[in-house]
């Protein structure tokens, strides 16, 4: 084999070779096999190569593609194959010099072309493979943003999601096999539930309106997650989040999720964050998985089952927060790992155990009180929490 690519992977667009440039259509007319999804394989004129379908499921068309290492093989992908696209899933099962990549126009950049719409403010989500939860962290009056879908049918479930949360007002526009001869662009709102039929390749622009956003910040109302009373409020959530001090790419272990508030919020702060909550009520999981998968962070990964047993085989985490199911066992797992460590506590047992960390691996000891204004007769007063201790240690 030549030190040259074997593998190119081209970006076409719906008006097919025409709108290649010549370095992308030398690539085409010098491969013995070109590997594609039907729509593209029927718009290419005659060639000299073979043709095979990539099949679906996506994954099994990838030891068929390894299969041909060694020969000039293309790959056709849409558009921008590294933007939402099918590069990386290929390329992951790659080395760096076995390929290379010939983009075309994403469909993201024709529909801000068409709108008018600035593409570096506007958000831009992969929506024909997931669920429609993934926009609402984005929902908010003023935003914009662009997402692909799965078929024509998805147009009536985008605009039921839509009403269910409130942003029945949003302005759609549905834009249909962009850039090729089937082009066509409709304008809706989502109340209007557009019926269609809508053709494939099509993206959807949302500009929200209606509605209430999620607040950026850490300390979200409580009751946006759904819960049987075991939740950590609020403002002792905001103060741990902070204390957990997330970073790009950083994992946490949320040790009895209860709702899931704490790994919830945590991945909501950035979309490389990872999370995975231990929760040994079966009934608890599945509200946790709930909670997430409604407020658009589904990758949140939920094990059922009780601390320390159920963190044995887990993925490494950066961060580690023990909001119940607290022991001298559980401390003990976690202290050698190497990451930083968030624990509250409310009982004075778990107080006791608290301190002692503290005074054998330092850290911050925090004691945090609060109370909140309530009837008192026909005036108000103050009304105490339980006081709640917080250890952190960074190592």
């Amino acid at each position: 084999m030549s030190d040259a690519p074997w593998l190119t992977i081209i970006g076409l667009g719906e008006d097919g070779p025409d709108g290649l440039p010549p370095a992308s259509l030398a690539a085409l007319e010098a491969a013995e096999i070109v590997m594609g999804p039907p729509r593209h394989l029927a718009l290419l004129p005659e060639l000299k190569a073979e043709r095979i379908e990539w099949p679906v499921p996506f994954a099994d068309g990838l030891p068929i593609l390894l299969a041909l290492r060694g020969r000039a093989v293309a790959v056709l992908a849409s558009g921008d194959p590294f933007w939402h696209g099918a590069g990386s899933t290929i390329t992951q099962v790659l080395t760096a010099g076995e390929w290379r990549s010939l983009p075309g126009l994403s469909c993201f950049s024709l529909a801000a072309a068409r709108l008018g719409w600035p593409l570096e403010s506007t958000i831009c989500l992969a929506n024909h493979a997931a669920p429609f939860s993934r926009l609402r962290p984005h929902l908010a009056p003023g935003a914009r943003i662009i997402a692909t879908l799965r078929d024509g049918a998805a147009v009536a479930a985008l605009a039921d999601y839509l009403r269910a949360e409130g942003f029945g007002p949003s302005r759609l526009v549905l834009l249909e096999a962009l850039g090729g001869p089937r082009e066509r662009i409709t304008e809706a709102t989502a109340e209007s539930r557009p019926a269609g039929p809508f053709a494939h390749p099509l993206v959807a622009a949302i500009a929200p309106q209606g509605g209430k956003a999620l607040t950026l910040t850490s300390g979200r109302p409580n009751d946006l997650f759904a819960n049987d009373g075991q939740i950590t409020k609020r403002i002792i959530r905001a103060l741990t989040l902070s204390s957990l001090a997330p970073r790009p790419g950083e994992h946490l272990w949320d040790i009895g999720g209860g709702s899931g508030s704490i790994a919830i919020e945590w991945l909501l702060a950035h979309p490389s964050l990872k999370a995975t909550s231990i929760e040994a009520d079966p009934g608890r999981a599945a509200r946790i998985r709930e909670n997430a998968g409604r407020l658009g962070v589904d990758r949140l990964e939920v094990i059922e089952g009780r601390a320390p047993e159920a963190l044995a085989g887990l993925a490494a985490p950066d961060a580690i927060f023990i909001g119940g199911g607290l022991s001298a066992e559980l401390l003990e797992t976690v202290e050698g790992i190497g990451a930083r460590i968030v624990a509250n506590a409310v009982t004075l047992e778990s107080e006791a155990l608290l301190a002692d960390a503290n005074a054998r691996l330092g850290g911050s000891l925090l004691r945090i009180e609060l109370s909140e204004a309530a009837p008192l007769g026909r005036k108000r007063g103050w009304k105490a929490a339980y006081p709640v201790v917080q250890w952190s240690c960074a190592p």
